[in-house]
């Protein structure tokens, strides 16, 4: 193939992830040409941008695609990241998606011919539609409050990888989602002091009245939900599936020996400060959690499902010291800190897709992944079309529909007066 001659498909799929993995078996079922480009292995960022004991936040029954089962692991067990990672290639394997690994996409524009010409690593790629499918996790987001020149070690959640990775001496985790609060109880377990910047959060339990919260949010339509309330679009949701899974119950891990601090602010002169936010985050979180049960009751009274109750539940624990006398600043060096882990999040980074479908922050518009370039479709975002987008399941029915939207383009332009 010269420089200019480009291979031809109909579909380019950029991400051979799970939203790829996804996607492919759908245009595979329908018959629609396409080719899935991943620039390492499929589902790289499962075997290496996770930490070592990172395991799926859902229990294996309800975290996989509909149609296989995890042959490694029991359906009310959490899979560890390497066999989610394999269970995604053994899935592709099975129905033959025509995913090329290795392979990375530079640039994505209009074709003077109609479509779109990809530039890749591999050669040039003509396609009619595109879908961005290498999701949410693509660039660290580490707030610039803490200057190189502190001396201390930073490193983002998704650098993260064990506690011998870390200098000698006490730790601040910033973020009190799944992985900040995960990676602040391998730390204390470790044997680090550590200090967890606690912000807005929601905290289901991990199960109630012997079933998983995520069998709660089915049965109760919350998985469905089509946006985040209003002023919720930045609380993290709190739950781990870690040690077999449990609750996360942030009294807990105070008295475990954590102490917890509120939203980590300004950074100065060694000093970190704090939100005097800390008692209002937990006490919102509770309410969260114990909302959730309220509704877990009334479905179960509603319908006459026998469940057993389980009024200790709803027991909380005295409010810790750290809570009620919270530190507002910290002297890091004093507190022998040497290390901050940023659980805070990611941003996306579609710099290689050269399309007008970007607001000003840089952020896809989108309805339920139609872009609002025609024939650009996205895949793999949180709420692309409902809460359960993020989850494993929810994102293969995301694929299904985009799918069908694609087949309903295909038959608009075979149509022949």
């Amino acid at each position: 193939m010269s420089n200019h001659e480009a291979e031809v498909t109909e579909v380019l799929v950029v991400g051979g992830g799970q939203a790829g993995v996804a996607m492919s078996e759908h245009l595979t079922s329908s018959g629609v040409p396409h080719l899935v480009l991943e620039r390492d292995r499929i589902a790289e960022r499962w075997r290496t941008g996770r930490w070592d004991s990172l395991v799926a936040n859902g229990p294996a029954w309800h975290d996989r695609f509909p149609s296989m089962e995890f042959s490694d692991v029991g359906g009310d067990d959490f899979a560890t990241k390497d066999q989610v990672a394999e269970y995604f290639a053994a899935y592709a394997e099975r129905f033959g998606g025509p995913i090329r690994c290795g392979v990375e996409v530079t640039s994505v524009r209009r074709h003077e011919g109609g479509g779109f010409r990809a530039e890749t690593t591999a050669g040039p790629i003509e396609a009619r539609y595109i879908v961005a499918a290498t999701g949410p996790f693509q660039r660290p987001i580490i707030p610039t409050v803490v200057p190189e020149e502190a001396g201390l070690t930073q490193l983002h959640s998704s650098g993260y990888r064990n506690p011998q990775q870390l200098p000698a001496g006490a730790v601040l985790v910033v973020g009190a989602g799944s992985s900040g609060v995960q990676i602040a109880d391998e730390l204390l377990r470790a044997g680090r002091d550590v200090y967890l910047a606690v912000g807005l959060h929601d905290r289901p339990p991990r199960s109630y009245r012997d079933r998983d919260f995520v069998w709660w949010l089915g049965v109760l339509g919350k998985w469905d939900m089509a946006a985040p309330a209003p002023g919720a679009e930045h609380v993290t949701i709190a739950v781990s599936g870690a040690n077999g899974g449990h609750t996360v119950d942030f009294r807990s891990l105070a008295e475990s020996g954590i102490t917890l601090v509120g939203r980590a602010g300004a950074f100065e002169n060694g000093v970190m400060r704090f939100a005097p936010d800390l008692a209002a985050n937990i006490a919102s979180g509770d309410a969260n959690y114990l909302a959730l049960l309220d509704e877990a009751d009334a479905y179960v009274e509603r319908s006459g499902i026998d469940l057993p109750e389980e009024p200790e539940a709803r027991i909380l624990g005295p409010e810790p010291a750290c809570v009620a006398d919270p530190i507002l600043e910290l002297d890091l060096a004093g507190a022998g800190v040497t290390s901050i882990v940023w659980a805070t999040g990611f941003g996306v980074d579609y710099g290689w897709l050269e399309v007008d479908t970007f607001d000003e922050r840089g952020r896809p518009r989108h309805q339920r992944g139609v872009s609002a370039e025609p024939g650009v479709y996205f895949l793999g975002l949180p709420w692309l079309s409902r809460r359960g987008s993020s989850f494993i399941w929810g994102v293969w029915h995301d694929a299904k529909y985009l799918a069908d939207q694609i087949m309903i383009q295909r038959g608009y332009l075979q149509y022949r007066p």
